[in-house]
């Protein structure tokens, strides 16, 4: 959520850097948020004439008693004072009730806007203005013709019939070295990013309430890209949500806290199942694993100070690429435009795999600095220097998405015989294995 106060002493300069997003929607209804701040400062003004005028006739009524104590007869007037006081009790309860109502319809609406690009993200309006930072490693060529990881995976046990049947489209089956393979992958990360950079392994549920997709900013306004349960078939419960990512319950893990300074960072990372509706991806990579309504990330999530962050997004940038690295995977580093960016980030680096078959880069991480935007949603703040509440930033990455880490490792490590060469860092997960075979 970004900063009301921000909004109120520059509202035009933020209007500007959300127009830099390139959305064709309004972020912001302007005439509206206007409106409902102007009446909002009449109201307040007026509740504090109202606090005045009740406070200087509390003293006349007082005046007044006194006097009548001493026999003189001031009933009327005490009487009408009171009258007074009463008729601003009804005035001030009236307008309470009425700024409340525009406090709620200004959060409201503050819920729906995303976060500010910072300054240096490149203005695009979509994929095609992002802007490459960087590549590691050359991508193979082949002296046979290259297949997909369907193809490859099929005899390791990488099943989508049975998935479709099980669940419907856009679901995988695996079994075999293709589960095996997958299992690795998924704690090989895990190892690296508790053994090697500092993270603290975390297990956490797969069913959440509303405000915490709230709090990270899935809620209210992807609502549609959710799934969502209901406890025993009893509609009455609290709404829940099946998680898109870990970055939801781990950022939450901190939520409505003051933390002391000397606890931050706070580095936190998790192997998870995540659940997606894909809407609005009807025909995008129907074939195989690249898009799925479930799949397993591990996740790495940083609580930090504030002028901490932007180090700390290098630095996770940094922790997923050795993951690529470690796996002999050529990939690219790509700073995000202000039009390709997700809801919550201010500046998001991805990271984007060589697929063979595809002849092209895809994403397979993404790192993002949210800044305060997730912090003042969940009420995360930490004790400053000064020993007043600060909030947090908070950031979020893959560490790395790993259906797609085994799709890229089948395509890019392939030999003419179907067979798969197991990169060095994985043998130790797969009992010593250097290749795998049907």
């Amino acid at each position: 959520m970004l900063d009301i106060t921000q909004l109120r002493r520059d509202l035009n300069a933020v209007v500007a850097r959300l127009e830099a997003r390139k959305n064709p929607q309004p972020f912001l209804d302007v005439a509206r948020f206007t409106a409902l701040e102007g009446e909002r400062k009449t109201l307040q003004t007026r509740t504090e004439e109202l606090q005045a005028q009740r406070n200087q006739i509390s003293k006349q009524i007082g005046m007044l008693k006194g006097r009548a104590a001493k026999g003189e007869d001031t009933a009327a007037q005490v009487e009408q004072a009171m009258a007074q006081v009463a008729g601003i009790a009804d005035e001030m309860t009236t307008g309470a009730a009425r700024l409340e109502a525009i406090q709620a319809e200004l959060n409201g609406m503050l819920m729906s806007v995303p976060n500010l690009p910072q300054a240096d993200v490149p203005i695009g309006s979509d994929e095609t203005g992002n802007v490459e930072v960087r590549r590691w490693g050359t991508p193979r060529t082949y002296d046979f013709a290259v297949k997909d990881h369907v193809d490859l995976g099929a005899p390791l046990g990488l099943d989508f019939e049975t998935g479709a049947k099980l669940s419907g489209s856009r679901f995988s089956f695996l079994k075999g070295p293709a589960a095996r393979l997958h299992r690795a992958l998924a704690q090989f990360m895990l190892d690296t990013q508790t053994t090697q950079h500092g993270y603290t392994e975390c297990y956490t549920p797969y069913i959440v309430n509303r405000e915490v997709l709230e709090g990270t900013g899935q809620l209210p306004k992807f609502k549609e890209d959710m799934f969502w349960v209901s406890r025993g078939g009893d509609e009455s419960q609290a709404e829940q949500y099946l998680i898109s990512t870990s970055e939801i319950s781990l950022t939450n893990s901190v939520r409505e806290q003051v933390l002391p300074a000397d606890a931050l960072p706070i580095k936190l990372t998790a192997h998870s199942p995540c659940f997606r509706s894909e809407a609005g991806s009807a025909g995008r990579d129907t074939r195989g694993m690249i898009r799925q309504h479930q799949f397993d990330k591990v996740e790495m999530v940083q609580i930090t100070r504030p002028d901490q962050s932007d180090a700390a997004l290098q630095e996770m940038v940094g922790h997923a690429e050795a993951i690529l690295q470690a796996l002999e995977l050529p990939y690219r580093v790509v700073l995000l435009c202000t039009g390709d960016m997700g809801f919550g980030a201010t500046k998001t680096y991805d990271l984007e795999v060589w697929l063979p078959a595809q002849n092209t880069y895809r994403e397979i991480s993404s790192c993002s600095n949210c800044e305060a935007f997730q912090a003042r949603r969940m009420m995360t703040r930490f004790k400053n220097a000064q020993g007043k509440n600060e909030f947090v930033h908070t950031l979020n990455g893959s560490g790395l998405a790993v259906g797609r880490a085994l799709v890229a490792v089948l395509e890019n490590h392939q030999n003419a015989d179907g067979s798969i060469a197991v990169p060095a860092a994985l043998r130790p997960y797969l009992g010593g294995q250097d290749v795998l075979r049907p």
